[in-house]
């Protein structure tokens, strides 16, 4: 019999236990990259021969290494099991951070953070929160991993500058060494090991990624991660050297412009996320958040000089990534077809992380040869691109998706033919269903006799 009632059962001891292993593993090593985002610019002028372009890769460089290596990792993590490969990536993330820490010039910097994005285990922690999660408490699983990821980016760029003050950028990736090594222990202590599931949900696989590029509304989705991170790269490469060249704020005093634009944009933030949760509110949340980010552009562009000028910038930048931040992979989800969201969201990530090498390595280039301002203008032409992407773009369909165990692969036409249900992918070995449904119409009465044996 399918599994098809909304399970309201509270995640077992074991799912908790995971679930908040695995987060914490991932917030760690994100909270480790993201540490060195608001101070690396100033650190690396302080660099012998440390160029602007070489500033910003050295920013942006551990994207490409994690764009390249995520889907060896998911394979690897396949075939010798998940904690190995985690275990193994962190290994190597923690020789890139000690090398960054003892690099004396930006050369060594960049491979050092290059190696960091190289312990690509992103998707592999999500596939062992899929093995060791119930199909009914997956989604909240996912949330969970997401919203720490939220909070190690909104934390780095609080606590960043305070402990650069202290330790300087050389202690800050001895302290994401160290981190990378207590999530070692946790996955080693806490983290059962599971049996492997190929759970399409999560699961990337290589042959259909291709295919799903060619999918325009994904690929719609698609383009605007890349923008997103695009800007969020570039804009650190000048951001911390307005506060300080411009401002005369201290390193240690970033915290005075970044806090307060923070903790102000979630607020402003959290009505318009339970807006969008209302179908016909989504694009229109969407694009509203997209002209937020344009309008950060145009003020920063303007640059009114004060730390509370910066601060009113910094607001509007953060409302709207936030918001977009917590939307799109969401989005991508509900567009992807049956069976294709993990591979769907491996061609998202990857995009993603080609974002911020590209916006490093084109925001220092740009701030180098021309000047901060034209940072600024080229995020903002990025964002009307993308305006106008959206806008004369179809709508987007946006369907759930549902996993539910069938008696039968032959009950496959049975089930395409129940109201609501808009696409199906049996496995037949594993005799699991993946739909792609319409909830406001879908008839579960019949979906559940449908999917009972003939």
């Amino acid at each position: 019999m399918a599994k098809l009632r909304i399970n309201q059962d509270s995640l077992t001891a074991l799912e908790r236990r995971s679930i908040g292993a695995l987060a914490s593993v991932y917030g760690l090593r994100m909270f480790g990259l993201f540490l060195i985002l608001p101070v690396l610019a100033i650190y690396s002028e302080q660099l012998g021969g440390a160029s602007p372009m070489l500033m910003g890769i050295a920013l942006g460089v551990y994207g490409i290494t994690q764009a390249i290596f995520q889907i060896p990792f998911g394979m690897l993590s396949d075939r010798f099991g998940r904690k190995p490969v985690i275990i193994g990536g962190l290994v190597i993330f923690i020789v890139g951070s000690l090398i960054a820490a003892l690099s004396d010039t930006i050369e060594g910097v960049i491979i050092g953070r290059a190696l960091q994005g190289a312990g690509a285990i992103a998707a592999v922690v999500l596939a062992l929160t899929s093995d060791l999660t119930r199909e009914s408490q997956r989604t909240k699983a996912m949330a969970m991993i997401g919203v720490t990821i939220g909070l190690a980016f909104m934390l780095a760029l609080i606590v960043a500058p305070t402990l650069e003050f202290f330790i300087g950028v050389r202690g800050l990736f001895i302290l994401t060494a160290i981190l990378a090594a207590m999530a070692i222990v946790l996955i080693w202590k806490v983290v059962p090991t599971p049996v492997q599931t190929k759970n399409l949900e999560v699961k990337a696989e290589p042959g259909r990624m291709w295919a799903l590029l060619r999918h325009p509304q994904l690929l719609r989705l698609d383009l605007g991660i890349f923008i997103l991170h695009f800007i969020l790269t570039a804009m650190f490469v000048v951001i911390p050297i307005i506060l300080l060249e411009q401002l005369d704020l201290a390193t240690g005093e970033h915290w005075r412009v970044y806090v307060p634009a923070l903790l102000v944009s979630i607020l402003f933030m959290i009505p318009l996320i339970l807006l969008s949760t209302r179908k016909k509110w989504v694009m229109r949340i969407f694009l509203a958040a997209v002209c937020i980010l344009l309008f950060a552009e145009c003020l920063l562009m303007w640059r009114p000089y004060g730390v509370m000028g910066m601060t009113v910038c910094l607001f509007f930048f953060f409302w709207g990534f936030n918001l977009l931040e917590a939307m799109l992979p969401s989005l991508v989800s509900r567009v992807a077809p049956a069976a294709g969201k993990g591979s769907a969201m491996g061609v998202y990530n990857t995009f993603q992380f080609l974002g911020v090498f590209f916006g490093g390595f084109i925001g220092g280039t740009l701030y180098g040869a021309l000047d901060i301002t034209a940072v600024f203008l080229a995020c903002g032409l990025l964002l009307l691109f993308w305006v106008w992407v959206i806008h004369t773009g179809p709508e987007l369909r946006l369907l759930d998706s549902m996993v539910i165990q069938v008696a039968s692969a032959e009950r496959k036409d049975d089930i395409a033919a129940v109201t609501g249900v808009e696409e199906v992918i049996i496995l037949a070995e594993e005799l699991t269903a993946y739909l792609k449904v319409d909830k406001n119409i879908l008839d579960l009465k019949a979906l559940n006799e449908a999917t009972k044996p003939a």
